[in-house]
């Protein structure tokens, strides 16, 4: 097997991240691999909102206020907290363009691969990474927050620092409860 092949079978989500955040130059060579995925008449149905510094405070005050209805200084807390889980955050965000023979679908699995390369190539740069979505991801407050257009939805957010503490290893499935080999006898 290659290095890659030993890469990805070693690849884990690190939720323990701390400063420091990928340098501009391991950011922009992760976006270069990134932008290699699949994609059916290049369309490019994907972009990237960085997010680090202290403009993850304004992240932290997005997050509060897509509950502000039914929100108290706890809850504000906590949405805060979510903000600040690394010293960065990419926003992975799809979006399909028009097109005659490439349907949405496969431009949203286009953007999820984009994605999934640009996890795999900060980890190789010796970074971790934790692919988040849940509420935020899907909240109008927080879609409006980041301006996304008509037809653009988040696909996850990326958050990306050093790793202060690995987590346990997580076991993996058998490849018999996941791979068939047709016709299915």
């Amino acid at each position: 097997m290659s290095s890659v092949t030993d890469f990805l079978l070693n690849r884990a989500s690190e939720p323990r991240l701390e400063a420091p955040a990928p340098s501009i130059s391991a950011l922009d060579r992760a976006f270069a691999c990134a932008a290699r995925a699949p994609d059916h008449a290049l369309l490019r149905p994907w972009r990237y909102l960085v997010i680090a510094g202290d403009d993850l405070k304004a992240l932290g005050d997005l997050f509060a206020a897509a509950y502000s209805d039914n929100i108290d200084d706890a809850k504000r807390e906590k949405m805060h907290k979510k903000a600040m889980r690394a010293p960065m955050v990419i926003v992975g965000i799809a979006s399909p363009k028009k097109h005659p023979k490439v349907p949405e679908v496969e431009q949203v699995l286009s953007a999820g691969a984009s994605l999934s390369f640009l996890a795999l190539a900060l980890q190789d740069a010796g970074y971790g990474v934790m692919w988040r979505t849940g509420g935020m991801a899907y909240n109008p407050v927080v879609l409006q927050g980041f301006g996304l257009e008509k037809g653009e939805s988040i696909i996850g957010f990326l958050y990306t620092g050093t790793v202060s503490s690995a987590k346990p290893a997580v076991p993996r499935p058998e490849l018999s409860e996941f791979v068939a080999h047709w016709p299915i006898k």
